[in-house]
């Protein structure tokens, strides 16, 4: 199953989620990719994977695709382990922001979608981290997943945002990716003592988003993690924040048992 994480509003969280989702995948036993295609390369800092040559990183994996080689190389001997027990990364790089006009201008949309579709039978999950906007990596990202995952930081611009990503998300849908559907929204660094960010949460639902029930508390524990590179299921196992992760990722797995033949 590929996933991929978006939103098209910044600092909501997504490289955050993204590493801690796959890292609990990865220690559940499921083997697991995660795609850092973000310029920020957050996710490949968080994994300590910035010391992977840039030979091996997403962008040498795209700029094969506008150059000559005489043996282009499978997306398989891109991907490169962590150091944790099944849990694999794809590396960011700053220089796909030089390849996106010329992989737009030659109709490369749909490169990435082929290439992870090799990977099916190499990782049980794919998590994609995106940068925050609509652009050709992000919508690459969306045409090659099954199911988007749009984190939130509940405040009244991220609801403005989520109708327009809405209807954006249901358009490729139609055109680039039919079984694209979004899994759920994560409302992130959630305060419970504060009335806004309940008051949206409870329009959202009553308006029929896929919210998911269990909210992730903000926490200078997930800043901590950051720093010390260590997913919050390795260095904070017990503590409420990884309790609160742990709860979502248990939700979005079990819809997948539930969807999956």
């Amino acid at each position: 199953m590929i996933r991929v994480l978006f939103n098209k509003k910044g600092g909501v969280g997504k490289s955050s989620l993204a590493v801690n989702l796959a890292a609990m995948s990865a220690a559940d036993g499921l083997r697991t990719l995660v795609l850092d295609l973000d310029t920020q390369c957050n996710t490949s800092s968080y994994l300590s994977a910035l010391d992977i040559g840039d030979d091996d990183s997403i962008a040498a994996l795209f700029e094969q695709t506008i150059t000559f080689h005489l043996r282009k190389r499978p997306i398989i001997e891109y991907c490169q382990p962590t150091s944790y027990e099944n849990l694999f990364i794809i590396r960011g790089s700053e220089r796909i922001k030089e390849l996106e006009s010329e992989l737009d201008s030659r109709h490369k949309i749909y490169k990435l979608r082929d290439a992870l579709a090799t990977l099916r039978d190499d990782f049980d999950r794919i998590y994609i981290d995106t940068p925050p906007a609509l652009n050709f990596y992000s919508l690459s990202a969306l045409i090659a997943a099954d199911s988007c995952l749009i984190p939130i930081d509940c405040d009244d611009f991220a609801r403005q945002g989520l109708y327009s990503l809405q209807q954006q998300i249901q358009e490729i849908k139609e055109d680039h990716n039919e079984s694209l559907h979004v899994e759920g929204i994560i409302a992130n660094q959630y305060m419970a003592n504060a009335n806004l960010p309940g008051r949206i949460i409870q329009e959202l639902i009553e308006e029929g988003y896929p919210v998911i029930a269990d909210y992730i508390p903000q926490s200078v524990k997930m800043r901590e993690s950051h720093q010390q590179k260590s997913p919050l299921i390795h260095m904070a196992p017990k503590h409420k924040l990884t309790l609160a992760v742990a709860a979502c990722y248990d939700v979005i797995e079990e819809q997948a048992s539930a969807s999956e033949p």
